[in-house]
């Protein structure tokens, strides 16, 4: 069996990250959470696959979840893997976050997008490699692999959210409007600010766009890419916390 140029490498670029050592995977939970031998349980920080009920009353299955999970057991089940932070080590449930690197030097994550069976999801205190893996989502996107097959999963237009309050998405358009009358900023796709689609960006993440060179004001009349879990607030709206967040389309 032949296998596809995109289920190779890349390899994990290591610098600026800080080594959490290395284990071998015992059982893979689901598509982006492992178990290892030393006893951690590991969050693979960057991405979000396909999420499986695991004991959650009236958590319904993700379309593609087993297919994730089965992915994840191929690339991980049973190898070592070396663990790396780029931010913030552990979350709230006392899981270690690390990207992950195989002993032959595959970088788990990066497969894991590039052949369709996640997307790329960061946080402001876990931004290390975003933007590496949004390139690699484009182009699994753009090939139509796993989850960009299926309609769940498509890139929503911003009058596509009605049914869509409370999940994950990715939403694509033109910013009518930006506005900021106090310490939010708004991007309103659409006229009516009170019904339309609305990004909000608060003072402290307005504090990362700045360091990064970015002025989310200036994005009036552009085309943009954003991700997040939509809210119910005047409408649809996703609350940005941090600058890979939203992908500028056209300038």
């Amino acid at each position: 069996m032949i296998t596809p140029a995109w289920a190779e490498g890349p390899a994990l670029p290591e610098a600026g990250l800080t080594a959490l050592g290395q284990s071998p995977v015992v059982s893979v939970i689901d598509g982006d959470t492992l178990k290892l031998a030393d006893g951690r349980e590991v969050r693979l920080v960057g991405i979000q696959a396909p999420k499986l009920p695991l004991g959650r009353p009236n958590f319904p299955t993700w379309p593609l979840a087993e297919e994730a999970k089965a992915a994840l057991e191929r690339l991980a089940q049973g190898r070592t893997l070396k663990l790396f932070a780029g931010g913030t080590a552990t979350d709230r449930y006392g899981r270690t976050l690390a990207q992950l690197e195989r002993e032959d030097g595959l970088w788990i994550q990066a497969a894991m997008i590039r052949s369709g069976m996640a997307r790329a999801y960061s946080f402001p205190d876990n931004r290390a490699l975003a933007t590496d893996l949004l390139g690699y989502e484009r182009e699994a996107r753009a090939a139509g692999r796993g989850i960009w097959s299926d309609p769940y999963y498509r890139v929503r237009k911003p009058t596509e959210l009605g049914d869509a309050t409370d999940s994950f998405q990715l939403v694509e358009g033109r910013v009518v409007s930006a506005a900021k009358p106090q310490s939010r900023l708004y991007l309103n796709f659409g006229t009516d600010w009170k019904t339309d689609f609305t990004v909000a960006i608060d003072a402290k993440a307005l504090r990362l766009f700045k360091a990064d060179g970015l002025d989310p004001l200036t994005w009036e009349g552009h085309r943009l890419r954003v991700r997040g879990w939509i809210k119910s607030f005047n409408g649809p709206l996703i609350d940005v916390t941090h600058p890979e967040q939203i992908e500028v389309l056209e300038e």
